[in-house]
């Protein structure tokens, strides 16, 4: 963009150049001239990534409730009108907004002309720190646009549609309350078949803020005893052996009389369960809830992404484990064709450089079977290639191959069960474990409560350590987003064959690792071909073929459709690829040659 600058002579659109100067030595010691102006040194300040240069300054190192989050979007989408656009996809089963950002460059286009990455978190809703990775990578975008060329690159290419939770009635639950049975939403089930719903939930009979274990002190007639590298750990005694202790299950009260303690809480289904893709009802797949999209925050986020088709990149954020998932949620479904494994394996093992302590998986082999997950229902219903990052791993809190040494060993001070205890004495200062007390039981008598870690422990990371995981998760999130698709049109070459017959080659590329089309969505039918169109008045196109290479043009592929004027490319562009595409035209003047990809963008020559 021009600058316009004010020169002795009034405003110009263009600087003059200053007259060479050759620069004197400093002097060892100068003194100022009286009444000149006084010199402030250069800072740190100084430098535009350093803390206090930022235009919005946000914590990090906190969880933030549903309010917090909104407020957060809000002060950004103030502070950066241009960019930013804040929209709700729509309501909760608990009535409160699915709020979202809309990052996007108007100057080169429209949101739903370009390709687009789609962010989401806290699809469960004790899963908060992902939402924290949203907040981040919004406030990076723009904090670093116009200072970091990739990161203007990225903002002026692509879109981002980013949403911090999709369960905010989960996650107001699980920061607000004590923490027990917040991993669903709040749709009422009656969990226990007794026709009465969400009536038996756990309870923090003790007022401490946890919901901790219950256990009663039973000498020689229990199953477990106290663990001799930690008291405060109960495990399970040998066969054969008798234990002093039994464990009665976490806190709370039997309310519905059935002799079990917690069984019927809020909603208690899965929400990453009820999406269209492989869905199951739940005697198959428990919590699927009754059909797909029953839940509205899923239908939600459906409507919004069929809304969008020009989605080419999602991450739903999850914890914990340290992995970097996608689809098949089901061996049943079969492996993905070879060409769209290439792209999540290159994807996806740069991820596993990017983030250490996370592995790469496919989710039925390296984590468990999922039926209706969204990476299935993103990838083979919309054609989008989705991964679902489960953040956090415990494994971070050992820095060094000689700690892990230290953990194979189980009597160390840091063996796998004790390890939590370990790092709640020494690095949270005992903050976050709970000591066993006694209890009067309103229906157990004398038991003791506790032997809990709070809501928190284990499963987030600790405070100290979560920007560095928004940082790193949010940068393996640009960076698929950068390798989606990107179409762009190459060379051209036109040679005349005889009066009004002209020969044109023309290069069509993809830059990005993803395909315009995953191949599974092709076989799906359930993206719109690429199309390749022609333009110009009176311009006939006699032939079309598509040539390996310019240089070889006697080896060509014949392009057998009707209207060769608008060519239909069914499988799209493969990723990192050029083809070339060869016309023999009739006519005499101008021609534009468009290819239009849905989640690639369009372009033109």
């Amino acid at each position: 963009a021009a600058v316009a600058v004010c020169t002795s002579s009034g405003v110009s659109g263009q600087a003059k150049p200053a007259a060479a100067q050759t620069p004197k030595p400093a002097a060892a010691t100068q003194t100022p001239k009286a009444g000149a102006p006084a010199q402030t040194p250069k800072t740190w300040a100084d430098n535009p990534t350093s803390e206090r240069a930022y235009k919005v300054k946000l914590d990090f190192n906190r969880w933030h409730d549903v309010a917090e989050l909104q407020a957060d979007l809000r002060t950004l989408e103030k502070a950066y009108p241009k960019f930013l656009k804040y929209i709700s996809l729509g309501k909760s089963y608990g009535g409160r907004d699915l709020a979202a950002m809309i990052v996007n460059n108007p100057d080169t286009g429209a949101d739903t002309s370009k390709p687009a990455m789609y962010i989401e978190a806290n699809m469960h809703g004790n899963e908060i720190q992902g939402g924290e990775i949203c907040i981040y990578t919004i406030w990076y975008l723009m904090e670093n646009y116009g200072k970091i060329d990739k990161i203007t690159k990225l903002v002026n290419e692509r879109v981002f549609y980013i949403v911090p939770t999709v369960n905010p009635d989960g996650r107001d639950y699980f920061m607000h309350g004590p923490g027990g049975n917040a991993r669903s939403g709040h749709m009422p089930v009656d969990d226990d078949n007794d026709y009465q719903f969400d009536e038996d939930g756990p309870e923090d009979l003790n007022g401490n803020g946890v919901i901790e274990q219950i256990r009663k002190y039973v000498p020689g007639e229990g199953t477990h005893r106290k663990s001799i590298a930690d008291p405060r750990v109960m495990e399970p005694v040998g066969p054969g052996e008798k234990g002093d202790y039994i464990l009665l299950g976490q806190e709370g009260v039997d309310h519905d009389g059935d002799g079990r303690v917690g069984e019927d809480g809020p909603g208690s289904y899965d929400p990453n369960r009820n999406f269209a893709a492989d869905w199951q009802p739940s005697y198959i797949q428990s919590g699927a809830m009754d059909y797909p999209f029953e839940l509205p925050e899923a239908k939600a986020v459906n409507d919004f992404l069929l809304a969008h088709p020009n989605v080419a990149g999602l991450q739903t954020y999850h914890n914990s484990g340290g992995m970097i998932l996608r689809s098949p949620g089901a061996e049943q479904t079969g492996e993905y064709p070879a060409s769209d494994v290439r792209a999540y394996d290159e994807i996806g093992r740069m991820g596993e450089r990017m983030l250490p302590f996370y592995r790469y998986l496919v989710i039925w082999s390296g984590l468990y079977t999922v039926h209706g997950g969204t990476t299935d229902w993103g990838n083979d219903t919309l054609g989008i290639l989705s991964f679902s990052n489960e953040l956090w791993n415990n494994g971070q809190y050992f820095t060094s191959p000689e700690l892990k040494e230290q953990q194979k060993d189980p009597n160390s001070p840091i063996a796998p069960r004790v390890a939590n205890t370990f790092f709640s004495d020494y690095l949270e200062f005992g903050d976050e474990q709970t000591d066993w007390k006694e209890f009067n039981h309103p229906q157990f008598g004398k038991v003791e409560i506790g032997g809990a870690t709070k809501k928190t422990f284990g499963r987030v990371p600790p405070r100290f350590m979560n920007e560095e995981l928004c940082h790193r998760n949010m940068a393996f999130t640009l960076y698929q987003a950068e390798e989606m698709p990107q179409t762009k049109m190459g060379d051209a070459k036109v040679e005349k064959i005889a009066d009004g017959v002209f020969k044109v080659w023309l290069d069509i590329q993809n830059d990005g690792i993803t395909p315009t089309i995953m191949a599974k969505a092709a076989a799906n039918n359930v993206v719109r071909p690429d199309l390749l169109t022609v333009e110009g008045k009176g311009v006939e196109v006699v032939s079309a073929s598509w040539l390996p290479t310019k240089f070889r043009p006697a080896i060509a592929q014949m392009i057998d459709q009707k209207d060769l004027k608008r060519i239909m490319l069914r499988n799209g562009l493969s990723g990192r690829a050029t083809r070339t595409i060869q016309y023999f035209v009739k006519g005499t003047g101008s021609i534009s040659v468009k290819y239009d990809s849905v989640k690639g963008g369009t372009v033109q020559k």
